[in-house]
């Protein structure tokens, strides 16, 4: 299907220029029988064969490789220290804070990934952009540092179980230890979102984009294959339910509930929007695909 992912601000089409000219290389000088005169290439002749530049790719452009490159370094560094902090919290010196800094590297691991499997599977949108760091709006950042905010505040002045948090925590059999069944229903809900999410941009491939396609691109298929075929957006799928675990894992009850709907929201929103598109790109096949195929969100 014509695949695109959430929470992204437009990334428009980039123009690669190629020259078909071939530059043929300095051969030996040419003699003329007739004439002793020795003639050499023309400065103006040789320049007319120099290839444009890639500006795209300069620090200021949308696929700079400074930009691109600092961009990976710090979410590595970022992913590296907040894993190493969540370890160092959750065993050497328990607290259980250590839910800040798995956040954090959670949030590190999704943003490289958009990037990396848009550039290993559709190169010619792996932009600065598609990091999804600062294309998002002021709203996606809110959320996620409200989200920091309330676990830091609730388990610092409130660090105690709730009676709902005491409900659903049961001993495990092997060391007797606590666990909270909210607490592994996050880490599940986290790690299939993100899987289904990576795997649904890799298999979309080069039909997979950042933003609503409003126009029918050159080689743009639908895709029913793979997840596409019990999913008929898997990339959203994974995302929504990526960030109801993340907010499990945090142990925030007031931004999961802000998740859940601002998420349904969005994605409802979203849905409907492009599958218009789809419609008139595809017709009736796509029609069929989405009767027979569901979203995976409820009431969407």
């Amino acid at each position: 299907m014509l695949a695109t992912s959430s929470g992204a601000e437009p990334n428009k089409a980039l123009n690669f220029t190629h020259t078909s000219k071939h530059i043929s290389p300095p051969g030996p000088p040419v003699h003329d029988r007739t004439n002793s005169n020795i003639s050499f290439p023309s400065s103006s002749d040789a320049s007319t064969d120099t290839p444009d530049a890639d500006t795209s790719i300069y620090p200021d452009g949308k696929m700079s490789l400074a930009g691109i490159s600092l961009r990976a370094m710090l979410l590595g560094t970022s992913l590296g220290l907040s894993a190493s902090m969540a370890l160092f919290l959750s065993t050497v010196y328990p607290s259980s804070l250590w839910r800040v800094p798995f956040f954090v590297a959670s949030l590190s691991l999704f943003h490289f990934l958009e990037f990396y499997v848009t550039a290993q599977y559709n190169t010619r949108y792996a932009t600065i952009s598609a990091f999804l760091l600062s294309s998002n709006g002021w709203a996606y950042n809110v959320a996620h540092g409200s989200a920091i905010v309330e676990c830091i505040v609730s388990h610092v002045f409130w660090p105690g179980q709730t009676a709902a948090g005491r409900m659903v925590t049961v001993t495990e059999p092997f060391f007797g230890s606590s666990v909270s069944l909210l607490l592994v229903a996050g880490f599940a809900l986290l790690l299939i979102g993100q899987i289904v999410r990576t795997i649904a941009m890799a298999q979309a491939a080069s039909n997979f984009n950042h933003h609503v396609q409003s126009q029918h691109q050159e080689g743009h298929v639908l895709v029913n294959t793979g997840l596409y075929r019990y999913l008929r957006h898997p990339s959203y799928f994974g995302f929504f339910w990526w960030g109801l675990g993340t907010q499990l894992i945090l142990g925030n009850m007031v931004c999961f509930v802000g998740y859940a709907l601002v998420l349904w929201q969005f994605f409802s929103s979203r849905i409907k929007r492009e599958e218009a598109y789809l419609i008139s790109f595809f017709g009736d096949e796509y029609v069929q695909y989405r009767k027979a195929t569901p979203v995976g969100i409820p009431g969407i």
